[in-house]
Parts: C-alpha cells; structure tokens; sequence
C-alpha cells in the first residue's frame, strides 16, 4: 500500500521547457553579477570553494569561477555548487515578480488529492532544496510549500544512482514498497525501483519509457488499484 509519493520536479510535474527556456537562461544573465557582488557573503562563498574543488584548483579567481559555472550551464550539468548558486539567483527573480514557478494543473490536482488523501509527499529534483522551495512559493498556484513534507536534491546522491533512493529511503518513517517514485526519466525509475519503490513515469516530452515501469501521459489518469 502506497502511504508517501516522492516526485521528481522537471519534466514530471513542471515543464521541462520552464527550466531550459526560463530558469537557466536568467540564472546564466544573471549569475555573473551576482557572484561579483555577492561573493563575499558566507552561502555564496561557500558554493564559490565548492566550485574550486570541482575544479581542483582552490586559488582559482573569481573569473574562472564563473566561467566554469557558465560552461556547467550550458551543459546541464547536475553539480552541487552550481545549483545551489542558481537557486540564490532565482530567489531574486522569484521574488522581483520575474517569473512564477510553471506547474500542470494535473499535477497540482493530483498532489493536492493526494495529500487530502492522508499520503505524505516528499520532492526529489537535482535543482537545489533551495531552488525546489522557491518554485513552490512562487508558484502559479500560490504557495504550495504545505504540501510537502520534505525536500531532497542531488546532496543525498546523483539521481540515478540506487544509493541516492536508500539514502532517502533510510530518512522517511515507511518501507521502500509503501513509496510511489514519480519522474520522466527511466534512468532515475530504474534506480528507485531497485532500491525498492514502487515507480510511475510521467510520459510528457516523447521521452523513452520502459516496460519496467507503469506509464501515464497525464495525472488524470493515475489508476490508484495499479498499485499494492
């Protein structure tokens, strides 16, 4: 019996294209700047050492660095320090009224019933814990923050890898079996799965999907009985 759902953010309950067309473009405008006036102020200093250690090169300036977090832009690269950086940008684009944080209505819908339903929910996404708060306070449908129980990002582990899911597996008050793992990609299916979850895959890009996995292109038709 599923009694918590842990879902993935982009592509599952978020356009894909809200991240790559809005967040990432503004993050990489304004990041430069930001790093430049902000660098000496303790959250960012300490991304700024992380990013050195990524780069193994502790006595790299200030250009260096965000030369390097432009480049892991452009590549989508899921690094730690990067995306704790963006999500301070994004703080400030969220709260100057840039931008609100892009949610199907399905899933709002769905996420909504499912906590009236008394299951708890629970954010597994590689943008920082910070970056998932933010999107879910400024969302198009308000604050949602009260709808979640808790928040996870790439801290306990990459998403694709089983270790990730055990970690958070090891942190929540239910068996593996009784978590639903909702996401897009079957790499991140996979692993959950072989951690124990249960899976769903949101089929919304034309992405692959897999026959290990139960599939539906919309929350409208999650079928409560697939599931023990």
């Amino acid at each position: 019996m599923i009694k918590a759902i842990l879902t993935d953010i982009e592509g599952t309950i978020t356009r894909i294209s809200f991240v790559k067309e809005i967040l990432f473009p503004y993050a990489a405008v304004h990041l430069p700047q930001f790093i430049r006036d902000h660098q000496h102020d303790a959250a960012v200093a300490e991304q700024i050492s992380a990013v050195r250690a990524e780069l193994d090169n502790a006595n790299a300036d200030i250009d260096t660095v965000i030369a390097a977090l432009l480049e892991w832009i452009a590549a989508d690269k899921k690094i730690t320090p990067l995306k704790q950086l963006q999500g301070l940008v994004w703080q400030f684009g969220y709260t100057n009224g840039d931008f609100t944080g892009h949610l199907y209505e399905d899933a709002y819908q769905f996420l909504t019933q499912q906590k009236a339903n008394g299951r708890d929910l629970y954010v597994y996404s590689s943008g920082s814990v910070k970056a998932q708060q933010l999107l879910f306070a400024h969302s198009d449908y308000g604050d949602i923050r009260p709808l979640f129980s808790d928040y996870f990002d790439t801290k306990v582990g990459a998403k694709q890898e089983i270790s990730a899911y055990q970690n958070i597996i090891a942190t929540l008050p239910y068996e593996a079996d009784q978590i639903l793992f909702l996401s897009d990609i079957v790499a991140e299916l996979d692993a959950a799965k072989a951690a124990g979850m249960q899976t769903l895959q949101l089929f919304r890009d034309a992405q692959a999907t897999s026959p290990e996995h139960p599939v539906i292109s919309s929350f409208d038709h999650f079928d409560e009985g697939a599931f023990s």
